[in-house]
């Protein structure tokens, strides 16, 4: 996999609205200003919206087009560094018509978001390019009040340092509240509550070494049987990475979606699972008790399970890159990057661990 050049400071990165596209809503607009104050001031990062990123929810959901031009232009301006997604929503799979994988092959740079953005991943997978499972503008950048330390660390240390060997800790705390997205409540912070799980071993033992693959199984089924889908065999010595969205899937329905993995096979020939911290915890302990039914279906009580990472819909989240060899530890509950996720450039110190 071809690896972006890590960002600095002064950098330019473009913003994207390639699913929902409430960020250019008039109600929603100060969230972008939050996002664009804070990348400026705390990580020296230029930041433009690209032409149609900021055009409001109808247009950018009537023009699957020009969202897919505004991430292929950005990907072919040389000047622009870091391309960071706006939010997710339930339709980036519209833009699959209009993209073009030689573009973003020839043209690597650091690709981040989340949820729906899962689609986008896969896009990335398939033009053979590193990309990076972590904040949005609307939600983590765009966080009233401050971003939670736990995502500004995993930001500066994997997105501006070589991280090579870097460990990948569970947050000590963690949010179930949600803050309703309106200007008079931009100074309402959401409250912090004590992690009393951490990462959690649903089965399984060992160390286990491979690239990460998946995202939000919600979406999944968009996906499934698509030119982006990937074959059995780039499945194969894979993690697989799953999170579920804010719509809070029920049981029954990640009973399905897994079911579904392993009779593609998929199950039988990656290394490892690893699961993001389900929102607010909800279905907490009922997911747990599905992943080790459906893997006992397929005769998989030895694959090895990682649960509860800060990943995906969960506050706070981390940066997790898919494309690069990671090490999951599943006796001694620790994740390390074995390789840093970009190139490294000039003049660029040590990463501050976290």
């Amino acid at each position: 996999m071809i690896k972006p050049e890590m960002l600095q400071r002064g950098d330019k990165i473009a913003v994207v609205s390639l699913s929902w596209g409430g960020l250019g809503d008039e109600n929603f607009m100060h969230k972008y200003y939050i996002a664009k104050e804070r990348l400026e001031n705390d990580f020296g990062l230029e930041v433009v919206a690209m032409p149609n990123a900021l055009k409001g929810s109808d247009f950018v959901y009537n023009h699957p087009e020009a969202r897919a031009k505004d991430l292929m232009d950005a990907f072919e301006d040389e000047t622009i560094k870091g391309i960071f997604c706006a939010i997710g929503g339930d339709d980036t799979i519209r833009l699959l018509p209009y993209i073009d994988y030689n573009i973003i092959r020839k043209n690597p740079k650091i690709f981040m978001g989340y949820s729906d953005t899962t689609v986008n991943h896969f896009m990335m997978h398939k033009a053979g390019i590193v990309s990076f499972y972590g904040p949005s503008i609307m939600c983590e950048f765009g966080e009233y009040v401050r971003m939670f330390d736990y995502t500004k660390e995993a930001v500066e240390n994997i997105l501006f340092h070589d991280c090579k060997n870097y460990e990948i800790r569970s947050s000590a705390v963690w949010s179930k509240d949600f803050v309703p997205w309106q200007e008079e409540n931009m100074h309402v912070a959401k409250k912090l509550i004590k992690e009393e799980h951490g990462y959690e071993i649903l089965q399984g033992s060992g160390i286990v070494t491979g690239q990460l693959l998946g995202g939000c199984i919600d979406v999944f089924p968009m996906v499934i049987g698509t030119e982006i889908w990937p074959t059995k065999e780039e499945w194969k010595d894979k993690i697989l990475l799953l999170e579920t969205s804010e719509e809070k899937p029920s049981p029954d329905l990640v009973t399905y979606y897994l079911r579904n993995l392993g009779a593609q096979g998929i199950l039988d020939v990656i290394q490892g699972v690893m699961v993001g911290k389900p929102q607010d915890e909800k279905y907490y302990a009922e997911y747990k008790e599905v992943y080790r039914k459906v893997l006992k279906e397929f005769h998989k009580e030895n694959l090895p399970v990682l649960y509860n990472l800060n990943i995906g819909h969960a506050y706070p989240i981390g940066i997790l890159p898919f494309g690069t060899d990671i090490q999951v530890d599943f006796t001694n509950k620790k994740v390390s990057l074995l390789e840093s996720p970009t190139k490294s450039r000039s003049n660029i110190g040590m990463f501050n661990r976290m």
